[in-house]
């Protein structure tokens, strides 16, 4: 049994693509096979330095679940938390004062498995948008808590589908262009109020955010579900009315499109049907990420979104990329996969948590870059070096 709940990247799509003209299906070749940590670039004690207190946060968290319980996968390495445990325990006894020791204990406890080496990484963040908690000036988009009647049911083919009743018949909940037009109004399920619906949208595509109030106080939003409709790519909607070109596609152009065109942005904007509902995270302080779909806060430049079908949640996860123009900066480290995305698909895509604030933005929003993913599997006991 899976004890892992959707959260932040359960938003079902990776921040760059899915504005675009596709879906995130683009990936590289699958290559699945163990290598040498020789083999990793730019590995070395200091890097395992900097990784190993978020392996260590992992293993707090795996502690206090069974040990058959399943992080994705159904069977391998890794697959469940038993998997895990020894190479916990292990990290609590790796010296403090010794900067060799936590590149030996990786290196002891998890033999790498190249996953592709020409894997399709994209990136995410945490926006902050204006709001309020009632309605009045500005204020006028309400943010939506998930309704009671939205629900989940199998459909003839086996497929999980969102809906909700009505005769006695299950069918599609609301699209986006219905709750816009008030079909949840009066209802008691606005979080709060935001300035923007561009700033909405945007929010409701990464998953999860921060409305800074008037008062300068913020609220932390995360994932709460989603209507159950398709998602249509903005980018798509705009190339077909000939509004923009695929070349100048980014999210900043898109969002620029928006706010230039106030007078149709809504109408666009309600050509993707898909919703995406709200919970407050009441208890998660400004200085963490959100909780991603293991459970733990992600960490800026730690954490990624991974098919869990693939790759087991909590896996250590070694990332040779670059940094999109104008940087280009070569970016080679350990993330873990702590999230999932419904469009993370495959043994070679990774969906990079950034973080939040306008670098953060900036450089997920660009993000689309090509380079080398390897995993770093549990050895069995048995096999350690």
């Amino acid at each position: 049994m899976s004890y892992f709940r959707l959260s932040i990247v359960a938003r079902g799509v990776c921040a760059a693509a899915i504005l675009l003209l596709s879906a995130c299906a683009e990936t590289g070749q699958d290559e699945r096979h163990p290598v040498a940590f020789s083999t990793l670039a730019g590995w070395g004690p200091d890097e395992a330095a900097r990784a190993l207190p978020v392996f260590m946060e992992e293993c707090r968290h795996l502690g206090r679940l069974p040990a058959e319980a399943t992080l994705g996968t159904e069977s391998g390495p890794g697959a469940h938390v038993a998997d895990w445990l020894p190479a916990c325990r292990a990290a609590t006894e790796v010296p403090v004062d010794d900067d060799a020791a936590p590149q030996r204990f990786f290196e002891i406890w998890f033999q790498p498995v190249l996953m592709s080496s020409s894997a399709l990484f994209t990136g995410y963040y945490e926006p902050e948008i204006r709001g309020a908690l009632s309605r009045g000036g500005i204020y006028q988009t309400p943010v939506y808590r998930v309704p009671d009647d939205l629900t989940r049911a199998r459909a003839t083919d086996g497929r999980m589908v969102s809906g909700h009743w009505q005769g006695g018949q299950f069918v599609p909940y609301w699209s986006r262009a219905q709750i816009d037009a008030g079909a949840l109004a009066g209802r008691n399920l606005e979080l709060l109020w935001v300035a923007d619906p561009a700033d909405l949208f945007f929010l409701q595509i990464q998953g999860s955010g921060r409305v800074r109030l008037p008062t300068g106080q913020i609220v932390r939003l995360g994932f709460g579900g989603k209507n159950g409709q398709p998602y249509v790519p903005l980018g798509r909607v705009l190339v077909q009315k000939g509004e923009m070109s695929e070349d100048a596609l980014s999210m900043q152009s898109i969002r620029a499109w928006l706010t230039a065109h106030p007078e149709q942005a809504r109408a666009v904007m309600e050509e993707n049907p898909n919703y995406v509902f709200f919970n407050a995270l009441d208890d998660v302080p400004a200085s963490q990420g959100a909780p991603g779909a293991m459970g733990v806060p992600l960490e800026p430049g730690r954490s990624a979104a991974v098919d869990r079908g693939v790759i087991p949640l909590g896996t250590p996860v070694w990332v040779e990329t670059t940094l999109p123009a104008p940087s280009n900066q070569a970016w080679h480290r350990l993330v873990y996969a702590q999230d999932i995305g419904t469009d993370i698909k495959g043994p070679a895509r990774a969906d990079l948590f950034l973080g939040w604030g306008d670098e953060a933005e900036q450089t997920a929003g660009a993000m689309r870059q090509r380079g080398r993913m390897v995993a770093l599997m549990p050895r069995p006991v048995v096999t350690r070096p």
